[in-house]
């Protein structure tokens, strides 16, 4: 009778132990599936050097106030569907920046 007792315990520590075990890989699992968070600045990189050569026509690796106010202008003039010189909500959410140019960013 002790004998069967030993094998009972026995058993029921090996399920604990197997069930402990299925529910840790269960859970690593699960954390690994989660996405990492990633930089939010290194996010939108690409699409910074992007505008950087755009705007920067001579070419200079920086944006003048110069070549950034005639940029901004283009840019408005472009949104600026009826030309009354102001942009309405309308104009504003069906802009999108468009290159007008191909854009080489490994300068």
């Amino acid at each position: 009778m002790l004998r069967r007792t030993k094998i009972v315990q026995i058993a029921l520590a090996i399920t604990v132990l197997l069930a402990t075990a299925a529910i840790l890989g269960t859970a690593v699992a699960q954390r690994a599936a989660v996405p990492k968070p990633q930089d939010k600045l290194a996010l939108g990189e690409n699409e910074v050097k992007q505008l950087l050569l755009l705007m920067d026509t001579d070419q200079s690796g920086k944006i003048s106030k110069q070549e950034w106010m005639k940029f901004m202008e283009a840019e408005f003039d472009r949104l600026d569907k009826d030309k009354k010189g102001q942009l309405d909500v309308k104009e504003l959410t069906q802009s999108k920046l468009r290159v007008s140019h191909p854009v080489n960013v490994g300068k």
